[in-house]
């Protein structure tokens, strides 16, 4: 699928996360050559493409232009973005209908296309989505990955890093489950500079929640701020997506299909997986006590029982 000479990317979605990936990827990856640029507004994309076309001196000679879904049958990865973003007080399943509808006018075009990639996912719910995403495409599981609780897992690291009052690059934490309400971090398997968290911070049950909590309303404090969250998940998804254009074989949480991992089947749910040019490597099923694959499960019922009600 992928060649030492010639990677492209398409982007679907042109609004705030989707602009701020493009502008990220430029910035994350020397290997594209072609950018293109899918949105209904194609002024708006034409603009965007001009505009990241005046950073490539400083970047690398990639040929970035608006286009249409027919732009993916040679494309390497695509991106998708696109869907109506959370207001303030709605919840990421509250999308589900709206967002649904709209992945469907999407999925079957390019797959139409003849695209024989790998579809990345953004769009909320993201797990959901995902999913979908597999079922409408009929693609292996492994050429599907959402980022799931990439950008969750990011937020513990800064949210424990201002604990400890260290950098957050000696934070390695990852979140689990489901990318909303749902998910939950994996303490046991915090490391703080290769060390465990207990040798350097003791959490009780009260601390574990309201960590986890702080990761929950993350994403709504930003919205009540500037009105969406973007740049976080813009840097998760240049990052799968650089994995995937660079054969990186790099550890990432993201919306992993899960097939037998934590007793769950059929679903794509927050948990680290390897990245590389198929797409989704390997899901690594992290180590979770009990307590914490309850919550694993929990979530995957969560998930299901949203899956149900979509026609």
């Amino acid at each position: 699928m992928l060649d030492n000479y010639s990677h492209k990317v398409v982007l679907v979605g042109d609004g705030a996360v989707g602009s701020a990936f493009a502008f990220s990827l430029l910035q994350s990856t020397h290997e594209i050559d072609e950018l293109v640029i899918v949105d209904r507004n194609q002024q708006k994309a034409n603009g965007d493409a001009l505009d990241l076309a005046d950073i490539t001196p400083l970047t690398s000679p990639v040929r970035i232009h608006a286009g249409k879904y027919t732009d993916a049958a040679n494309a390497d990865v695509v991106v998708i973005t696109a869907g109506v973003a959370r207001q303030p007080g709605e919840s990421r399943l509250d999308l589900v209908n709206k967002n649904v509808a709209i992945f469907k006018t999407i999925i079957n075009p390019i797959v139409a296309s003849g695209f024989n990639g790998v579809f990345v996912i953004s769009s909320n719910p993201v797990d959901i989505l995902t999913t979908l995403t597999q079922r409408l495409s009929g693609f292996p599981h492994k050429r599907i990955i959402g980022t799931g609780t990439s950008l969750d897992s990011m937020r513990l690291r800064v949210l424990l890093a201002h604990r400890l009052n260290i950098s957050v690059n000696a934070v390695d934490a990852q979140v689990l489950g489901e990318h909303g309400d749902t998910s939950f971090a994996a303490f046991n398997e915090i490391t703080i500079n290769g060390q465990p968290l207990t040798k350097q911070l003791h959490l009780n049950t009260k601390d574990k929640n309201q960590l986890e909590i702080a990761v929950h309303q993350a994403g709504g404090k930003i919205i009540s701020n500037k009105g969406a969250t973007f740049y976080g998940v813009a840097k998760c998804l240049a990052t799968i997506t650089s994995a995937i254009i660079e054969n990186r074989n790099v550890v990432l949480p993201i919306s992993a299909p899960l097939d037998g991992q934590y007793g769950i089947h059929g679903l794509y749910l927050g948990s680290p997986a390897v990245i590389n040019s198929q797409g989704i490597g390997q899901v690594i099923e992290y180590p979770l006590t009990a307590d914490e694959l309850v919550k694993m499960q929990q979530s995957a019922t969560a998930m299901q029982a949203v899956l149900n009600k979509i026609n």
